[in-house]
């Protein structure tokens, strides 16, 4: 008896077509995302193979949901350009996206449930806050991506910007300048904020001297960026009694806060950058806008959500079970609110103030 012919696979259709299996799994899907020309070409390749789906293998894959879920503070740029990318990235690889944001009154662990009661396989945590234990807890049972911070000792995948490299690169910046009074606007607590003041320190103690090194408490909003500065100005201002010779330049935690900090040096009349210069870090879109012109640091979020995705997807796919720990390398984006000191270029051996 003559033996059947073996089913053409998805993967022979995408070799004929010259495409990923992601794309034709999407044309025959008929989702949104390949382009005219890729349709034609994974139509036409499964009609040359006589390609037909599986129907036992369909229904298998109907009880996977295929959705990536997000969790996301809704009042930042920031993860909103993330998610857009992290949306193109799943799509390309035939998932979808379920936003579950931050608000007031829907705080992380409850926006981790909702997309867990929304059936979502993996969870990509935008700048997650709870601590490394109830990470771990919580990758125990599910695939976990922490995006943009450090997760010691948990089963968690990471991608991340190397931040102590990307606060150095400010400080390097404003030193080459001229800047030896340079002073970090701190974050709120968490790994975050421990790491770049961590490349903040270690910078100003190499390139300038230990005891040029100030840190203003701070936050991640505009309103603590403008609070964190209001004691400085004070002490500008001969209202409080001077703890340091003044601040010329300013590192600032996030591009919210240094917007906040921004607005409260304008409002006080000082030049930015012709008084003070400014730093801020994530390159938002705000960051970009003529009017704000924002020095800061980019952490690329198009290859950090691709390098997340892909963290996701082979867990999910490829049954990988170590984590993994990607770090980007970010980059300084020079505009408009940093100048040399009022005083001028100041020069010195091996880049410290002469003295």
């Amino acid at each position: 008896m003559p033996s059947r012919p073996a089913r053409p696979r998805l993967a022979e259709v995408a070799a004929r077509a010259g495409v990923s299996t992601a794309s034709v799994s999407l044309v025959l899907r008929g989702r949104p995302g390949p382009g005219a020309a890729t349709r034609e070409a994974v139509l036409g390749a499964a009609r040359e193979l006589g390609y037909r789906p599986d129907r036992t293998a369909s229904l298998l894959a109907r009880r996977r949901t295929q959705l990536l879920g997000v969790t996301m503070n809704v009042r930042s740029t920031f993860h909103a350009e993330l998610l857009e990318d992290l949306q193109a990235a799943a799509e390309e690889r035939g998932y979808d996206v379920v936003v579950s944001p931050l608000t007031r009154t829907h705080d992380e662990r409850r926006a981790v449930e909702t997309l867990l009661d929304s059936r979502c396989e993996a969870l990509l945590l935008l700048g997650p806050t709870m601590p490394d234990p109830e990470l771990a807890a919580l990758a125990a049972d599910h695939h976990v991506v922490a995006i943009g911070r450090r997760a010691a000792g948990a089963a968690v995948d990471v991608v991340r910007a190397a931040d102590d490299v990307g606060v150095t690169l400010a400080v390097e910046h404003l030193v080459s300048l001229g800047h030896r009074r340079i002073t970090f606007v701190d974050g709120p607590r968490g790994p975050i904020a421990t790491l770049r003041r961590q490349g903040y320190r270690s910078a100003v103690r190499r390139l300038v001297g230990a005891d040029a090194v100030r840190i203003l408490p701070g936050g991640d909003t505009e309103d603590a960026g403008s609070e964190a500065v209001a004691a400085m100005l004070a002490e500008a201002a001969g209202d409080l009694p001077q703890t340091a010779a003044p601040t010329t330049a300013l590192v600032v935690f996030n591009d919210r806060s240094a917007l906040g900090v921004l607005d409260r040096l304008r409002r006080a009349g000082v030049d930015v950058p012709g008084s003070m210069s400014l730093v801020g870090y994530d390159d938002s879109p705000l960051a970009r806008l003529a009017t704000v012109d924002l020095t800061t640091v980019s952490q690329a979020p198009e290859a950090m959500a691709r390098a997340a995705v892909q963290a996701a997807t082979e867990r999910l796919e490829g049954g990988r079970t170590e984590p993994v720990d990607i770090v980007l390398e970010p980059h300084l984006v020079v505009r408009g609110t940093t100048a040399p000191p009022p005083g001028g270029r100041l020069t010195g051996p091996r880049g410290r103030a002469p003295r």
